[in-house]
């Protein structure tokens, strides 16, 4: 098992951030685009390598996101429309997230088998996320998958402010 932490910086243009294993030693960077449309996220590891990309879908009535990994099948993440709790799908052979996505304290579960935890740290500057990877074939893609649903909370938030 390992355990890895994403912290967004607060005042980061365009969605900048890192995550860090245990040592606090960067494993993996994520950038969002600036003024790019689709907005999108590239995650790049430690040797500047990409092994993700998440866009997001323009035209949608709800946030729906391309999950693009190295090595991993593709994944769509769409928000359902629901009155109450929110609801996202996952378009993944085998791949399903249970637990509470709005305050983001969830598992990542592939064809019945536990592959990632991940917690969300409060009281903190910025979104601070814990996230434990149980197969290490999958790191790139959780960590994706946790990238997307915040960016999804928050383009879900943005949309009811301005309600």
């Amino acid at each position: 098992m390992k355990t890895l932490y994403i912290k967004q910086k607060i005042f980061s243009l365009g969605g900048k951030f890192t995550v860090k294993d245990v040592n606090e030693v960067d494993v993996y960077y994520i950038e969002g685009s600036l003024m790019k449309i689709p907005k999108s996220y590239s995650i790049k590891n430690a040797e500047m390598d990409k092994v993700a990309l998440i866009t997001k879908k323009m035209f949608s009535l709800m946030p729906t996101f391309f999950v693009e990994t190295v090595g991993q099948e593709d994944v769509t993440i769409k928000k359902e429309f629901t009155f109450f709790k929110p609801k996202y799908t996952i378009n993944a052979i085998g791949i399903d997230v249970q637990g509470n996505w709005w305050d983001m304290n969830f598992k990542v579960v592939q064809n019945g088998e536990v592959i990632g935890v991940v917690d969300k740290k409060w009281f903190t500057w910025g979104d601070s996320y814990q996230i434990q990877i149980m197969k290490e074939e999958t790191e790139s893609l959780i960590i994706a998958l946790v990238v997307a649903i915040d960016c999804a909370k928050a383009t879900q938030a943005a949309t009811n402010s301005s309600i």
